[in-house]
């Protein structure tokens, strides 16, 4: 039995610990004091107070208070998994200006897999050791929904204990729209096919007035979070995205975290937040600026203060560089994602980092950042290897097209 005494002595010794912060702390910013109040006394930031810190100057400050949250959530550790990335099909209907990665379906580059292709994938990454396969494509105009719940099934049959996080709320409610079912429909279908959870990807920014320009032909703001929604409420837990550095601005980008943190209270689905930088190259918004690190730093402390329900932020390595990704880890992130093996999405628009980093650098990267490394899987539960796994060769370089694709009968 814990007595009043010793509940007293430790309260008295976590307050006497945050005082000891307090004094630590150096603002150059006197706007930041009632905000550094608030994070140290363990209260909710305000949606004003995320807009204060997106526009406060000093940085470090911000990156401290984001640390003291981390620090107060997960110590040290750090997460990774050893995943493996599939992407069905890159033809895409939506052309949507903020993406490279989308084709026309007798455009140079444009693929899709056939069932074998990703089924062969698969196995590739289980003799690796892969716990989950990420699949998210293009919403190709003449497949029908009964290809992507085949991939589901065959990935599930061959590949019964990897975690298949697959489909964005975009995709999700494609799928709705071809098959002409409902969303909980659609979304049971993928479950009993084999689905375990969802990525986050296409929330991109919700604001209407963003969406209109950089993706106004897939689903709305609203529409995706209504997705989510039901998706939480039939089991399927999920991430959350933020993509950042286009036309929004940080007020959007507050409203944004604002809404995932309300949806987030109702139904407690979601797993991680990643803050993903917009990529500008081979896009039709190719005259905005490439991203800066300190936009980079300063979103990823500012979602990890505002998303006080959010147990994970990530550090995406190949968004943010895997040296940025390390500092990252000061600045409210706790999680880098994983081996990846073939990114396409960001490669296609210019993203100059590896498609794939072994489970040995990923360790390493975490170490020389002071943090411990703790492989995880998708839900964030240890991974106790009892057989050592072997690191891949790099993975086919950008641009890499199928030996063979699936052909569609007209």
């Amino acid at each position: 039995m814990i007595s009043a005494q010793t509940n007293s002595a430790t309260g008295e010794a976590v307050q006497a610990a945050t005082h000891e912060r307090i004094h630590k702390l150096k603002l150059s910013d006197a706007k930041l004091k009632p905000i550094a109040d608030k994070v140290l006394g363990g209260e909710r930031l305000s949606a004003a107070d995320g807009i204060a810190l997106y526009r406060s100057r000093d940085l470090l400050a911000v990156g401290w208070l984001a640390n003291h949250v981390r620090e107060r959530r997960h110590g040290d550790v750090c997460y990774y998994n050893v995943n493996r990335h599939i992407n069905p099909t890159n033809v895409c209907v939506a052309h949507c200006r903020l993406c490279a990665f989308g084709r026309d379906p007798d455009a140079p580059g444009a693929y899709t897999y056939a069932l074998e292709e990703i089924w062969q994938r698969a196995e590739q990454g289980v003799r690796a050791g892969a716990t989950e396969f990420h699949l998210v494509g293009g919403l190709h105009p003449d497949l029908p929904f009964e290809y992507f719940l085949d991939v589901i099934r065959g990935l599930k049959q061959r590949c019964p204990g990897v975690h298949l996080k697959a489909f964005t709320m975009v995709e999700v409610g494609y799928f709705s729209r071809i098959a002409k079912l409902g969303i909980r429909d659609t979304l049971l279908a993928i479950r009993e096919a084999g689905v375990d959870s969802l990525p986050g990807g296409g929330a991109e920014i919700f604001n209407p007035r963003v969406r209109k320009v950089i993706c106004d032909h897939k689903t709305s703001g609203r529409q995706w979070l209504e997705i989510a929604r039901t998706a939480h409420e039939i089991g399927l837990r999920s991430n959350a995205t933020m993509l950042y550095g286009h036309i929004e601005t940080e007020e959007e980008r507050v409203e944004h975290l604002i809404l995932l943190r309300e949806l987030q209270d109702e139904t407690h689905g979601f797993v991680a937040f990643i803050p993903l930088a917009f990529h500008p190259a081979n896009t039709a918004l190719a005259h905005i600026p490439d991203p800066t690190g300190y936009d980079d730093l300063r979103t990823i402390a500012v979602s990890r203060l505002l998303l006080d329900n959010f147990d994970h932020i990530k550090a995406y390595w190949v968004m943010m560089t895997p040296r940025l990704a390390q500092i990252a880890l000061r600045f409210g992130a706790n999680d880098l994602d994983g081996t990846i093996v073939e990114e396409k999405i960001y490669h296609d628009a210019g993203a100059k980092t590896a498609e794939y980093t072994s489970r040995t650098e990923l360790e390493r990267l975490i170490r020389a950042a002071g943090r411990t490394p703790v492989e995880r899987d998708t839900l964030y539960r240890p991974v106790i290897r009892t057989v050592p796994v072997l690191d891949l060769p790099p993975a086919p370089a950008s641009g890499f097209v199928p030996t063979t694709t699936l052909t569609l009968e007209a």
